[in-house]
């Protein structure tokens, strides 16, 4: 019985599809309108927030295209700490988005990542760590995850994706 189950399962995982699944007949929740590539261009403006986001999640690198390599995953206070360690060096505002702020880049019209994959491609389809604390548990924090949009709150010494955000301030 248990081999049958597991022949099922892999019938059923090598069956489902890798790439992203968007409904074709709805109205997209981040189309590509919505962002404008910064200077640096490894960086977008989300217009609808006014917030500048790396493209690529800590770990992975914009090569004109695309982000290559892996993404790093890394406990709630890793994150933190990269993300000061990071703006320390350049002095940009650079920070952990809150839960709000990276809910907004969430396509809710697409799975497997939910997000726009043409702007942020190559992102893990896996949880990402927000700002923001569980009001109840001190051991915990807000996550989302861009297999399917969801947020959730995760034990802070698990490890998560990263990607930062800053506020776009006037020159």
């Amino acid at each position: 019985m248990k081999l049958q189950l597991r022949f099922l399962l892999i019938i059923l995982i090598s069956a489902s599809p890798l790439a992203q699944e968007c409904l074709s007949s709805a109205v997209e929740t981040t189309p590509e309108d919505a962002f404008t590539e910064t200077d640096t261009a490894e960086t977008v403006l989300h217009t609808t927030t006014n917030l500048v986001w790396q493209r690529c999640a800590v770990g992975q690198t914009w090569d004109g295209d695309t982000c290559t390599g892996e993404a790093e995953p890394m406990t709630w206070q890793q994150a933190l700490t990269y993300a000061q360690q990071f703006d320390s060096e350049r002095l940009e505002g650079w920070r952990v988005p809150n839960v709000k702020e990276l809910s907004s880049l969430t396509e809710r019209n697409c799975v497997r990542p939910a997000i726009n994959s043409g702007i942020f491609p190559a992102t893990p389809k896996d949880s990402f760590w927000t700002s923001t604390p569980s009001y109840n548990d001190p051991l915990r924090a807000w996550t989302v995850a861009f297999f399917n949009a969801s947020h959730s709150i995760k034990e802070k010494q698990l490890s998560v994706y990263l990607r930062l955000v800053k506020t776009n301030l006037p020159d």
